[in-house]
């Protein structure tokens, strides 16, 4: 959902900077990479330390990253299908890195295990909300859309991570990710159908 309500917003913010790293002979790929160290950094060191609030401070800097390339590359008009594919695959790095980092946190640290197990259960189902797009794509079909996209999940994931590193409860967050484990299972259901509705029809000619 916020794909498409903040993509406009987000692109207008970001397109001076994405310029200026074009000027500095950045490359969209570079960007990508970057960024994805960055979340991959701010999460696997600043989560299970228990810095929950510095931590998503620089993993949500890195994640600008994950807009930026995509400007740059219409920008110098460089859009292709190994940026596509570069993009999606590091975008799953830092997904599980997010989650991984929040889960060592509260197995080792906050002895919370049902909060970690659930941070684990999100970057599951995540994850195949992710895999029936690409899976749909690859039989020339769409699976995109649903009630929590990636962009939907790590908002409400790094916000309430981040208000929990300032003092909020512990249940919030657990809360926050038993309603995101949720809304990703009924995501993957309504990308299921979407693709049934389109495939059985040839299979019945």
């Amino acid at each position: 959902m916020l794909n498409s309500i903040a993509r406009r917003a987000f692109t207008a913010l970001f397109t001076p900077v994405a310029r200026l790293l074009l000027r500095l002979g950045l490359s969209p790929d570079a960007v990508t990479i970057i960024g994805t160290l960055g979340v991959c950094a701010g999460a696997l060191v600043g989560y299970p330390a228990g810095h929950l609030f510095w931590g998503t401070v620089v993993i949500t800097f890195f994640v600008f990253g994950d807009m930026l390339d995509g400007i740059m590359a219409r920008l110098a008009d460089r859009r292709s299908t190994w940026g596509a594919f570069l993009d999606s695959t590091l975008d799953r790095f830092a997904d599980s890195a997010v989650f991984v980092g929040i889960a060592l946190w509260y197995f080792l640290g906050a002895d919370d295990p049902l909060t970690a197990l659930l941070a684990l259960g999100v970057l599951v189902t995540g994850s195949i909300v992710s895999y029936v797009r690409a899976k749909a794509e690859g039989l020339g079909v769409t699976a995109a859309g649903g009630i929590a996209e990636r962009a939907d999940r790590l908002l409400v994931t790094l916000v309430v991570t981040g208000l929990v590193g300032l003092g909020l409860p512990d249940v919030v967050l657990t809360v926050a990710l038993a309603i995101l484990m949720l809304l990703c299972s009924i995501t993957i259901g309504q990308r299921i159908v979407a693709v049934h509705r389109q495939l059985a029809p040839e299979e019945g000619r």
